[in-house]
């Protein structure tokens, strides 16, 4: 191993073969991501498909189905092999079907993290590019800045006021001061290494430019993934509160197919068919697919917020979504356009705007790019709005650079609230200082009655929704080799105040009123000034009659359980600091709130990871704040969590539809066959075949199809769901089990009037079983329709405003009458044609869930379009 850290800069770039300022050549990145790989840690090997499908096979049910099979086939000499075939050609299908939909939930989840991967800054051919972390190369020169993640170990060559968060890898509990100095002795330990960047650590102020000397597992962090890498794949919780559903429900279906089994063996039927009927049964009733097609739904349902400028970085993010009852949310390009524009400028004393300007500009990392024609800024919003200005005032700020260049910088932070930068001039150095005026005025030499004045003007500004900056700066003879807050920003001239305005989304203001609809609180934090705040909220109706707003100062004297207990007044917070967003955040989740919450920074990243959901800005927001973040707004908007928030609650009711469908539909099988076994029928209405045909074709697609249901309109007119509240609740498991009782019933009178009315007793011809056959397949696929809403009719829904259920439905049917009409499949599946009289009854009985699903609504809800969308 290279020990990077024990040599000079030079020897480093030497060994790796770079340069400083033109980087490496796109064509060398090629050779050397060849030679080193990705810049990612290995992962778990995919399973191969041989693997997969013995892991379906390993399924107790599916080996008792495979033992079932092959006693079938001796018991009949050995020469009746086509239902054994058949048999197996289910199970094969089935295993198919559950690998596919695996399949398919992976890849949408390895999408996902691909659109969520940050990205490094990196001089390549000497121009600066932004590259996927992955593709990064041992010699790469990266740029760095406070937020970023540090994307692979590196060596610094330009630090300025450079500090890292190395605790996750040291055990540090402060940021590291981080210096380009050469030649640390070869036994100097990880935490001492100063000029050694780690990968994935974060920096948490200042900039740097480095060089990239182990990429992927030759990083520290990757020789302890090394260690760490496990077999095991982790579960979504929502999984593993379906998989209980399913185990809970797969214990009750094994006793009733147990008792079944017995009751059989007390009436003296032949061991091995009622053997067969209790295994077809058990494996028919048992909703093995369950979590797969929850996940499938959920994926998809991730799929269609993407569409929305919404990337969900975890799939249980997108229940949460649907339970939101709080969204606080940064002010500033969230609620805005992030179009910062200098409308009001005051120049005091005897400063000019000229040198109001002048110092906004250069005290500023924004850029200035393109000609005349096409001018550019880029960068922070606020920072870009002084350069805009300056440049209308014709003060390039290009040109300015290069009469007043920068030789250093304490960059702004929260908690300080000020930016700081040293510039060369003919006489000396210029200290130029920008920040919040009430801080600055603090910081200059000013008597009491001008500091009234430009507080007062200060205030005038902030009235009128602006945003108001100070500026500030003094003359001095030399730079300190450490420069200190103390040092560098007091004893200054104060030179004016700027006010700007960063307009409200046009969007925002009916997202803010679908909130209040449906139940959720609307909350801003922000760091600008009170008066400032509480405008811009009264505009977008955040801030309504009797509402209340709070500053972080008044914040600061309030004990956390007044918070909680007041917490409900208050619609604004402003000059917030990081631990007050964290405190904001817990005081409405100790009032049982689901709280959503925005963040850009590095400062919001706490705040993030405490909400319930922390939703990211994909275009402003920082590496660390995304990482931390259940979601990335790809557009930085509001609105777009309020959509987020729509179709979460939209997927969270598909969910429930899917599992309704297929446990109603099971429970109607369980129920069919075992009356059918306790009353001691002459035949059983279904045989062991068919009973495994059903769990194929009317439990996979339409449940599935299901899942793909658009968004109800009435969806956000509703109050948030409580979270805690168990999936069945609210008369979720009573409609379930009622209309799983229809469905049996159904069957089962389908089988007694083809046997006792519509044929002559006690001889079987096959039409009693092949009725009640064909109306629970029937009346399950017409039941999968009734689902769709629990509340609105199929009518006002449409019939077909699901292609996806309309296709499920197709290709169950065409599987279906093919075994009723083909001779060959009728011979295989024990099944008989039947005639017109017959076929009307199966109609007439497969529609009765459907009716009464319907008529259900009208009585319970009138008949209203848009109501509660649960099923």
């Amino acid at each position: 191993m290279t020990l990077w850290f024990a040599k000079s800069k030079e020897e480093v770039l030497q060994a790796l073969e770079t340069d400083q300022q033109q980087g490496l050549s796109k064509q060398e990145v090629k050779k050397r991501l060849q030679s080193f790989g990705h810049n990612a840690l290995d992962v778990q090997k995919k399973e191969s498909l041989l693997k997969k499908v013995i892991g379906q096979l390993k399924d107790p049910m599916i080996i008792v189905l495979l033992i079932a099979a092959f006693l079938s086939y001796v018991s009949s000499g050995f020469e009746d092999w086509v239902e054994s075939v058949i048999i197996l050609l289910i199970v094969v299908i089935n295993a198919i079907i559950s690998i596919s939909q695996e399949n398919n939930a992976s890849k949408s989840l390895e999408a996902l993290q691909k659109m969520s991967a940050p990205l490094a800054k990196v001089i390549r051919d000497g121009q600066l590019d932004h590259v996927d972390t992955t593709t990064l190369v041992p010699g790469d020169i990266i740029e760095l800045e406070a937020g970023d993640l540090v994307p692979a170990d590196a060596r610094v060559l330009k630090a300025i006021n450079l500090k890292a968060d190395e605790a996750a890898m040291t055990g540090e509990s402060v940021p590291v001061n981080k210096k380009d100095i050469d030649n640390l002795s070869d036994d100097t330990g990880l935490a001492d290494r100063k000029n050694m960047l780690i990968s994935s650590t974060v920096i948490t102020n200042g900039r740097a430019t480095c060089v990239v000397t182990d990429t992927g597992m030759k990083t520290e962090v990757g020789r302890i993934a090394g260690m760490l890498i496990s077999e095991d794949e982790n579960i979504t919780p929502l999984q593993k509160k379906m998989a209980e559903i399913s185990k809970i429900l797969s214990i009750i279906c094994l006793g009733i197919c147990v008792l079944m089994f017995v009751v059989g063996l007390l009436y003296g039927r032949p061991i091995l068919d009622i053997f067969m009927m209790a295994v077809s049964l058990g494996v028919a009733a048992i909703p093995e697919g369950l979590a797969a097609i929850v996940t499938i739904v959920l994926a998809l349902g991730v799929q269609r917020l993407v569409k929305r400028n919404a990337i969900v970085k975890k799939l249980p993010a997108v229940e949460t979504l649907g339970a939101a009852s709080v969204i606080c949310s940064d002010k500033t390009g969230t609620l805005t356009q992030n179009k910062m524009t200098i409308v009001e400028t005051f120049a005091y004393g005897e400063q000019s705007e000229a040198e109001l300007l002048t110092i906004g500009a250069l005290c500023n990392d924004s850029k200035l790019i393109g000609d005349a024609a096409d001018v550019q800024v880029t960068g922070d919003p606020t920072e870009t709005a002084f350069v805009t200005k300056a440049y209308e005032e014709q003060l390039n700020k290009n040109d300015l650079e290069v009469m007043y260049p920068r030789v250093a910088e304490i960059p702004f932070d929260s908690e300080r609230k000020l930016m700081s930068t040293i510039h060369k001039t003919a006489a000396g150095y210029r200290v130029m200082v920008k920040g919040a005026p009430d801080v600055l005025l603090t910081r200059c030499i000013i008597d009491g009655a001008d500091q009234q004045i430009i507080a007062d003007k200060n205030a005038e500004m902030a009235s009128k929704a602006l945003r108001v900056l100070g500026a500030a700066y003094k003359d001095i003879t030399e730079v300190p080799e450490e420069l200190t807050s103390e040092d560098i920003e007091n004893g200054l001239t104060f030179a004016g105040l700027v006010g700007m305005i960063d307009p409200p989304r046009q969007e925002v203001k009916e997202a803010v009123a679908q909130c209040y609809d449906a139940g959720i609180r609307p909350v801003m934090i922000t760091g600008d000034h009170k008066l400032t705040a509480v405008a811009i909220a009264k505009e977008l109706a955040i801030f309504r009659s009797g509402d209340l707003a709070l500053t972080g100062a008044e914040l600061d004297t309030m004990p956390q359980e007044i918070l909680e207990e007041e917490v409900s007044k208050y619609s604004v917070y402003a000059r917030v600091s990081p631990e007050h967003k964290m405190r904001i955040v817990k005081a409405w989740q100790a009032n049982g709130m689901v709280v959503a919450m925005t963040g850009d920074g590095v400062n919001d990243a706490p705040a993030l990871k405490v909400a319930d959901i922390g939703c990211a800005m994909g275009i402003t927001g920082t590496d660390v704040a995304k990482g931390a973040a259940d979601m990335i707004l790809t557009d930085d908007n509001f609105a777009t969590i309020v959509h987020a928030v729509e179709q979460g609650r939209g997927i969270y009711a598909n969910i429930k539809k899917s599992i309704q469908y297929l446990l109603s539909c099971n429970i109607g099988e369980i129920i069919t066959i075992f009356v059918a076994t306790a009353l001691n029928f002459h035949q059983m209405p279904l045989v062991a075949i068919q009973l495994l045909w059903l769990n194929l074709v009317t439990d996979s697609l339409p449940a599935l199809a299901l899942g793909m249901e658009p968004v109800e309109p009435g969806v956000m007119k509703q109050k948030p769901r409580d979270s805690r509240k168990s999936i069945f609740a609210d008369g979720f498991a009573s409609s379930m089990i009622f209309y799983g009782i229809l469905v049996g019933a159904i069957t089962l009178a389908a089988y007694w009037l083809g046997e006792y009315v519509l044929s002559d007793p006690g001889i079987a011809d096959g039409t009693a079983n092949t009725m009640a056959f064909a109306t629970l397949v029937f009346g399950e696929l017409t039941r999968a329709y009734a689902v769709r809403s629990e509340t609105r009719s199929i009518f006002s829904i449409g019939l077909f405003s699901n292609s996806a259920m309309n296709k499920a439905f197709v290709v169950s049917l065409a599987m279906q009458l093919a075994v009723l009409f083909i001779p060959f499949l009728q011979d295989i599946f024990r099944v008989t044609s039947l005639n017109g009289t017959e076929w009307l009854i199966v109609i007439g009985l497969s529609l009765i869930p459907l009716i009464v699903s319907e008529l259900n609504k009208l009585i319970r809800h009138g008949g209203k379009k848009t109501t509660e969308a649960t099923a």
